[in-house]
This record gives structure tokens, sequence and C-alpha cells, in this order.
């Protein structure tokens, strides 16, 4: 009978060993792809002052920071809160540490946030982020978009996953294309219809389209521009049948264009399309932004996102530092992932041998074996309980590969055996 309620928190993840074993080789598998790319790791403060945090924040995930404070205080009085995401710290990292930093910095960050959304199934409070980023000093070449793009893709090709598809788009297309048709002072508004298009019935996303008192014009120019996708040439012409001139568009239309033809280059790259549905609804992007969805199962959602960022950093300095970053969040992942049996990975066993010590006079030699192979780089177990030899074994065929018996005869010869767990063959040590 439990004392208390030992459930974790609604909303934070928490694995039984095999599970987390599975999802620390894909952390793992992540955080390699990251390094092979050339990104260096590291770790912000979970906790920053709230004025760093509030900066760039704004509407739902302004709400949605936890405040902490000391006992001795009211919540109100905070002034430090849990990171929400990687990429605000990042940019006060750089601001803080930019004499010390190589450019382009290409950083990669593998760890928690907090963010406190309304409660649902397989929405976290708490959750991993696997964010890669590379920052420039006044510029960064579009190029690095690409490359950015590329990398987490191939981070996701370590999951075993079906096909995927990249969507990418660029805030520039759309600020042009609003400037176009007159309809700048409502952008804001426009691009949260946009955002939310392919969620409602298209009536729906018209009718909020006309209650921003847009002529029937602009609405049915608008209507044209979200559903338009393809390659380059696709857009581009499709772009030039609603607008005529493309003056307004060039800029973001060239950087499309660049970015689409390198990852096109790139061999064993999924599916690439240009889809100007794609906004991204962080108000920090600035150019190109994308999103990553598995084919044949786009009722799970977008598995990857991310975008260019000119001004992040302009809240905490004059200095220019342009950036783009890319993100996968893992925990939502690994959960969905799951749920939907997409997730093709079998748990490794996390200890190589467990040593089963027959009585307390083998204790000695068991130590003395387990130093030799854990200096071989093994993972060692020593069964120092009192059940029987079967329940012991039991036991290893959990968590183990193979099981090592010690008697009074192997204590001597010190000549061991190790049995295969799962097949039962033998070999000697």
């Amino acid at each position: 009978m439990k004392k208390i309620n030992t459930s974790p928190l609604s909303g934070m993840q928490e694995l039984l060993p095999t599970e987390q074993a599975i999802f620390d080789q894909l952390k793992q598998n992540i955080s390699d792809v990251y390094h092979h790319y050339g990104f260096l790791n590291i770790e912000t403060p979970i906790i920053e002052r709230t004025e760093v945090l509030l900066a760039k924040a704004g509407g739902d995930t302004e709400k949605q920071i936890y405040m902490v404070s000391k006992t001795d205080e009211s919540a109100d009085s905070a002034d430090q809160a849990l990171r929400f995401d990687h990429t605000v710290p990042l940019a006060r990292y750089v601001v803080e540490h930019n004499n010390d930093l190589v450019f382009p910095f290409q950083v990669t960050q593998i760890n928690r946030n907090f963010r406190g959304e309304r409660a649902q199934r397989g929405r976290f409070r708490e959750f991993y982020q696997c964010d890669c980023d590379i920052i420039g000093r006044e510029k960064l070449p579009i190029a690095y978009d690409a490359k950015v793009i590329a990398c987490i893709h191939d981070a996701l090709k370590t999951f075993n996953l079906p096909e995927m598809k990249i969507r990418i788009s660029n805030r520039k297309v759309l600020a042009g294309f609003l400037k176009a048709i007159d309809a700048e002072s409502k952008a804001t508004e426009i691009s949260s219809i946009i955002d939310h298009a392919e969620k409602v019935p298209l009536e729906k996303s018209r009718a909020a389209l006309e209650a921003l008192q847009l002529s029937a014009e602009q609405v049915e120019k608008v209507i044209a521009f979200m559903f338009t996708k393809g390659d380059f040439t696709t857009v581009e012409a499709k772009l030039s049948e609603i607008l005529g001139n493309l003056d307004t568009v060039r800029e973001g239309l060239d950087e499309l264009k660049a970015v689409f033809d390198i990852l096109n280059a790139k061999e064993g790259m999924s599916d690439i399309e240009i889809d100007f549905m794609i906004i991204r609804g962080l108000d920090y992007y600035t150019g190109t932004v994308y999103e990553t969805f598995l084919k044949d199962y786009r009722e799970i959602g977008s598995i990857s996102s991310g975008g260019r960022y000119e001004n992040l950093a302009g809240n905490f300095t004059d200095q220019k530092f342009p950036g783009v970053g890319g993100s996968i969040g893992l925990t939502r992942l690994f959960f969905v992932l799951k749920e939907t049996g997409l997730l093709n990975m079998t748990a490794t066993k996390p200890i190589d041998y467990v040593i089963l010590p027959i009585t307390n006079n083998e204790f000695a030699a068991s130590m003395q074996l387990a130093s030799k192979l854990r200096k071989d780089g093994k993972n060692v177990d020593i069964d120092f309980s009192e059940r029987k030899l079967g329940d012991k074994f039991n036991r290893a065929g959990k968590i183990a590969n193979y099981a090592i018996v010690i008697g009074e005869t192997e204590a001597n010869s010190g000549k061991y055996t190790a049995k295969n767990l799962e097949t039962g063959e033998t070999i000697e040590l």
C-alpha cells in the first residue's frame, strides 16, 4: 500500500531500464552524427535569468515558462526560470563568450528543457531536445542552412524510420508576398492562419482570412500561395502566376533555390519539397524554415524542424550574430514511435557480464575477474546475493549478455567460462 502518490508528475517521462537503454542509444546516435558533421558540444544552465528567457518569448511560450523561486520568496518575485528551449540560452552564451569562440560557431546541445504545456498524451513538460546550430559573426552564408538540414536528416536516419519528406520554405518569400498584395500590416495573423491551415478545413482558413478584412482578391491570392509546393521551378512559376512581378520575393526565392539545390545534390537525401505552408510558429525565424515528416505517417506530425534566425541575439547585444539551427524533440519522438510501432530498435542489454559466485569463498576471485574485464572496457556486475543459482541466472538474463559462474574449481584455476544468455553457447575467457 503506497503511503503517498509515487507516480511521476503529468508530462514527465519515466522509462524502465530496457526502454531507457533504447532511448539512450538513440540519443547517442544523434550526438555521434552531430559530431561527425563538426558540431561542438556545450551545456548551458537549466536555470536562466527570467529577463533572458522573456527577451524573445511571447504568446503561449511566455505563459508556459516555469518560474523558479526560493521558499522564502513568492513566485511573483522570481527572477529566474527554467529554460524552455536551447536557442535563446545559446544566443546569450554566444554574446557572453564571443571573444573566445571560433566563427562560424558550430554547436550542439542535447539536454532537457521545460515547458508548462497543457497535460495531454504525447506532450511533455520535461523533454530532451537534440539541437544543432551554426552561428556566424555579422554574416552566415546560406549554404549553412542546407548543412543543418542535412545533418538533422542523417541523425534521423539512425532511427531506421520509413521514408521521410523534408518540406522547406523561406520567411522572406512570405514577407515579400504579403508586401506585394498590400497585406503587410496583417502579417502576424496571416502567418498564423497559414501555419494552422493543414489541420483545419479550407473553408475555415478562408473565413479566418476574410475576418481580417482582406479583399476577395487578397484572400484568393493567400490561399493560392499557401497551397504552392513542389520543386523550385514549379513554385517560381506558380508565384509568377499569382503575383506577376517577383521583385518583392526574389531574395527569399534565391535563398530557397540555393538550399534546395545543395540538398538535392546530397547522396541519400530523402524527398525534398518546397512548401509555402511551412511557416514555423516561433517569431525568431527570419529566412529558411523546414519541417520533416514521415511520408506515410503524416498523422504523427513533424519529427524535426528548424530554420534561420538573423536577429535573435539582438536582444542582448548590438553585434550581429546570424544563425541557423535544427532540433529533434527526442522525448516526444520516442513516445510517438513507440506508440505507432515504428521504433525499430531492440534494447541492447547494458551489462556485458554478470559474475555468479557460488559461495562467499569466491567473492575475492569474482572481484579480481570483474576488475580485469572492466579494464578491457566491459560492463560487469557481480551478484553477491544468497539466492539459488537458478534465480541468479534468471536475473542475469534480464540485464546482461553473458553469465560467469565461479565455484571453487574456477577460483583456484583462474580459468573461466562465460555462457551466452540468449543462445546458451559458452566461450572460454
